[in-house]
């Protein structure tokens, strides 16, 4: 079997005759620029071949991070508004300015960095995302499976108007606080339920409207401590705190969300930061600001000693021929430096 000569060749020939001999100058050597990316010749790398073109960035903004985020651009118009008349008033009475700012002696900081959250803030950015995605929706696409009359959360009896009235902000930020001081999640939690709220949205190409949104938070809230917290929350665990909740329909939810995700629960670090950093942004331009303190030599210390260590941790992947992706999970590292410095 090993040794044996296929029957289309006679046994005293060897296979090799039956190839074409050609000179070197016959063989033109082809180069990455000569090939296309539908022909095998050029071997591309794996984050290469996954680039997507210019319109799948746009429509992705959870898988790519030179997208925009989908809530920051839905926010625009209210900004926008609030900036006018923030202004008239401003120029009518200047009033007391209540924002704090940094001088020569004094610098103001936060206690939130992209590694470690400030949850309280967090959940409220994360809260008025959702909001901004409800109220300047552009239609009501939805799927059944989060449809909350389909599959109520509780035993009371749904409003006749549930699928018009839109939900204030101060309602949403009850329910998802619930869940997150209920379950003890993190903030980065709450922003990895963000990024899979839009990535749903852009996937399943549906909204999140006042007949689902709570379905959907709790669908990616469910998948996102799963994915990030070490210890996750159990289905069962949450029927908990959502007493008149069954099992079945929590793992029913979460099947669905995770066949409309394709599964794709990856959150590259580069997509999570940006994450971070547009719900700053939101914060700012809705006037909600992150507690300030002023910073004192031992936070001074403290901020110094983890910038060695991010320096130390992230200095390998500069170096040539090191081609590696920095995902949610290289996070953890530092999130626990901070721990011990704290």
């Amino acid at each position: 079997m090993g040794g044996s000569v296929s029957c289309c060749i006679s046994p005293g020939e060897s296979p090799k005759i039956f190839r074409r001999e050609v000179e070197l100058e016959d063989c033109p050597i082809t180069t990455a620029e000569d090939v296309s990316e539908d022909t095998g010749t050029y071997l591309q790398h794996i984050s290469d071949r996954e680039l997507p073109d210019e319109l799948a960035q746009e429509s992705n903004p959870s898988d790519h991070p030179r997208a925009s985020t989908l809530f920051l651009n839905k926010s625009q118009t209210d900004v926008r508004e609030k900036r006018k008349s923030n202004y008239l008033n401003h120029a009518m009475s200047p009033g007391i300015l209540t924002k704090k700012f940094s001088s020569c002696s004094t610098i103001f900081l936060d206690d939130s960095t992209v590694s470690q959250p400030n949850l309280k803030s967090t959940i409220k950015c994360v809260t008025l995302a959702i909001y901004y995605h409800i109220k300047n929706r552009d239609s009501n696409r939805s799927v059944e499976i989060f449809d909350e009359k389909q599959h109520p959360l509780s035993r009371d009896k749904v409003p006749d108007d549930y699928a018009v009235v839109d939900p204030e902000h101060k309602l949403i930020y009850r329910f998802i606080r619930t869940l997150f001081s209920s379950a003890q999640l993190t903030a980065e939690c709450a922003i990895v339920t963000l990024v899979y709220l839009e990535r749903l949205l852009t996937y399943a190409e549906m909204d999140i409207c006042p007949c689902n949104w709570k379905r959907i938070v709790l669908g990616a809230i469910l998948l996102a401590s799963k994915v990030w917290d070490d210890q996750a929350v159990w289905n069962v665990d949450y029927c908990q705190i959502l007493k008149e909740m069954t099992v079945e329909d929590m793992n029913e939810m979460e099947r669905h969300f995770l066949e409309l995700l394709q599964f794709n629960i990856n959150v590259p670090g580069s997509v999570y930061a940006k994450y971070y950093f547009d719900l700053r942004s939101l914060a700012d331009n809705n006037n909600l600001s992150f507690p300030l303190e002023p910073l004192s030599n031992k936070r001074a210390q403290k901020l110094e000693a983890i910038s060695r260590l991010c320096e130390g941790k992230y200095k390998d992947l500069g170096k040539p021929g090191v081609r590696r992706s920095l995902s949610v999970d290289n996070m953890a590292g530092i999130k626990s430096s901070q721990a011990v410095l704290s």
